[in-house]
């Protein structure tokens, strides 16, 4: 098996809520819901990549702050390695570029939302607080 893909994922809070996105009807599980983020490209660091998948999907630019973790799955398709890192939102007005939808969603109601596979450690690892939101 090919080494898992690397992936990142930005947690980011504004008001004590989290930014989910729902991903595009074109997309592969289009409909399911995601921290926002993408593939890591050659020469590129994850930070690096967070901030570029940020400006492409959402026409903002983020800071990238501490990694949180990763979770590897492996989809029939594809095995991936996604890390969270925390991201912090300069404020300029988010685009949807590629979503469907975005949501700003208390950590309490992440659980009501059909997030895809490989994000659901980080949903439980947010409401069981091993991922602290702050602020």
């Amino acid at each position: 098996m090919n080494a898992p893909v690397q992936v990142t994922a930005a947690i980011m809070v504004k008001d004590r809520k989290i930014l989910i996105a729902q991903r595009g009807p074109e997309a592969h599980q289009a409909g399911k819901w995601e921290f926002p983020g993408g593939k890591v490209e050659n020469n590129e660091t994850p930070e690096q990549c967070l901030e570029r998948e940020m400006m492409e999907e959402f026409n903002i630019v983020v800071s990238i702050g501490e990694y949180l973790g990763a979770s590897i799955y492996h989809y029939d398709h594809i095995s991936i390695e996604l890390m969270a890192f925390r991201a912090f939102w300069t404020g300029r007005e988010l685009v949807l570029n590629e979503h469907a939808a975005i949501a700003w969603v208390p950590v309490s109601e992440l659980d009501r939302y059909d997030f895809a596979a490989a994000d659901l450690q980080f949903v439980e690892q947010l409401t069981n607080g091993e991922i602290e939101i702050g602020g």
